[in-house]
């Protein structure tokens, strides 16, 4: 098996336990980002006369690592972008549903909008929050995180499905920025109607690039505003013409950002997404147990079956700056400190962590 950890130079310099917070690019992507660049300057337009092709290969591959179909897949600069569109073509008054707390992204579009907005509560009883939640206020829309940027607190799927069944015109929309390359996932089969995220993070493909998905049952639901001539199909178009996720791409696209998702996605598949996923998922399992045992999860955590790959530990800025001073970079977060495992983490690497606690 190749050397994975080869390609991201980074790690040999510290203890690397911050993807939630940004993601380390392999090197490959950025080998390949050189060469895009000198082809852009020694070529100019006519190195950008295939871009629409190239645009259309980025979304084919983001479409199938995803199992969403191409046509219901649109390329944006972030998921806050994405989220901001979707919001504006939403009709004003609507109820929408929030988790108290959520990444801020999520919740200030909401917020500073003419909505009406109710809540439900992060907790070790998410789901049940949720529903009742649901029973109480009978939302029109659900808007959440996937996975939650301060804890790693990760809905569960199944109860998504049950919550679907019971009220099937609640638009389910979801932001996967903390979690979309750390298992497969699969839109077709899940019930969420509109997933956006950005890739900076698990994805490892740097800043300026993202995606949307959504269904097209949903799109009787949402009448996006959004639109500029790239939303065109073709120069004689008429702005009535407009595809609706078309609707997300109003401006030139950049095949630079945009193709380093898809180099990305090419780098996971060469060593094997089911390989890659089962070592995350193998780390984070016994990190928790550890973490369970040393006394440093709330309930939120704690009490949880299942769990994503980030973690709230307890402790406090001299702790942080401890692991700072033992070159492990990790991130002061909601009051303990965030730590996060990807594919490229190691248990050497957990252990170092859990020696550095032990030492009080």
């Amino acid at each position: 098996m190749e050397d994975l950890r080869k390609h991201f130079p980074a790690l040999e310099s510290c203890t690397y336990l911050n993807t939630a917070s940004n993601g380390v690019i392999p090197k490959p992507v950025i080998e390949w980002r050189r060469q895009h660049d000198l082809d852009l300057m020694n070529h100019a337009s006519v190195f950008r006369d295939t871009h629409k092709i190239h645009i259309e290969q980025i979304r084919q591959k983001v479409a199938g690592f995803f199992n969403a179909s191409v046509d219901e897949t649109a390329l944006v600069p972030n998921a806050s972008f994405g989220i901001n569109t979707v919001l504006e073509g939403l009709p004003r008054g609507q109820k929408i549903l929030l988790l108290r707390n959520d990444y801020p992204s999520i919740n200030w579009p909401v917020e500073t909008r003419d909505f009406d907005v109710c809540y439900a509560e992060i907790d070790e009883n998410l789901e049940q929050n949720i529903e009742a939640a649901v029973a109480r206020h009978k939302p029109d829309v659900f808007i959440f995180s996937i996975v939650q940027w301060l804890n790693g607190i990760k809905i569960d799927f199944e109860f998504l499905n049950q919550l679907k069944s019971y009220h099937p015109n609640i638009l389910l929309i979801a932001d996967g920025t903390q979690y979309l390359g750390t298992e497969n996932f699969n839109f077709t089969e899940n019930v969420i109607d509109v997933l956006g995220a950005s890739a900076y993070k698990w994805l490892t493909a740097g800043y300026g690039n993202g995606f949307v998905m959504v269904k097209k049952t949903a799109h009787k639901y949402i009448f996006p505003k959004t639109i500029g001539f790239n939303s065109a199909e073709r120069f004689e178009s008429l702005a009535s013409e407009t595809a609706f996720m078309k609707h997300f791409e109003p401006g030139h696209q950049d095949t630079l950002n945009y193709g380093s998702i898809e180099q990305s996605m090419l780098f996971q598949e060469r060593f094997g997404k089911d390989y890659l996923y089962q070592k995350i998922a193998s780390l984070s399992k016994k990190a928790k147990e550890h973490f369970a045992e040393m006394n440093l999860l709330k309930n939120d955590t704690l009490l949880r079956q299942k769990h994503s790959s980030i973690f709230n530990i307890k402790g406090d800025m001299e702790l942080f700056q401890k692991l700072r001073k033992n070159n492990i970079i990790c991130s002061p977060r909601g009051g303990g400190i965030r730590v996060s495992f990807h594919y490229y983490n190691t248990q050497e690497e957990l252990d170092k962590l859990l020696d550095v606690l032990k030492q009080g």
